[in-house]
């Protein structure tokens, strides 16, 4: 896995703890400053209120990045994580995302899924950093300027980490 250039430090202090109602606001704003079609307060609220597993990273001056999984059938999908966009290439959003695995693997799941804008290079390569495997394409998933963007699909076995934690 590539690691982030020596002047991004990574942050002190940095806790990975499940998300909560007034750590919504933050959250919001972090996705309104890195996506153009963002998601809205009410879907967040919706995540934590239908029980999804939604973490957040926290570090001494706010939220620094989150994540949310839903579980279910023997099945985790990642729905959404998102670093603020200068506090990327720091390892916040491998940290969420191995966080985000081990609670899924922990409940007995035993395949991830996640979509991703094609376009999204970075978060590409976090996933395929894990070991994701590229599956497919949803055709027009994602609202766009112009229309509709296709989303890549990939997934990854979770078995061996459940078993390598026993």
């Amino acid at each position: 896995m590539a690691t982030a250039p020596e002047h991004f430090a990574p942050l002190p202090e940095l806790d990975i703890r499940a998300m909560t109602e007034a750590d919504v606001p933050a959250v919001v704003a972090i996705e309104v400053a890195s996506y153009r079609f963002p998601w809205s307060e009410n879907i967040f609220r919706d995540c934590l209120r239908v029980g999804y597993v939604c973490r957040v990273a926290a570090h001494l001056d706010g939220v620094a990045g989150y994540g949310i999984v839903s579980t279910g059938a023997g099945e985790a999908h990642v729905l959404n994580l998102c670093v603020q966009p200068e506090l990327r290439c720091r390892g916040i959003g491998t940290l969420l995302l191995e966080d985000l695995l081990q609670r899924a693997a922990a409940a007995a799941v035993d395949m991830a899924y996640l979509e991703v804008r094609p376009s999204n290079t970075a978060a590409i390569r976090l996933y395929q950093a894990f070991k994701f495997e590229h599956i497919g394409t949803r055709r027009g998933y994602y609202q766009a300027p112009d229309g509709r963007e296709d989303a890549a699909v990939f997934k990854l076995a979770l078995h061996s980490r459940r078993a390598g934690n026993d």
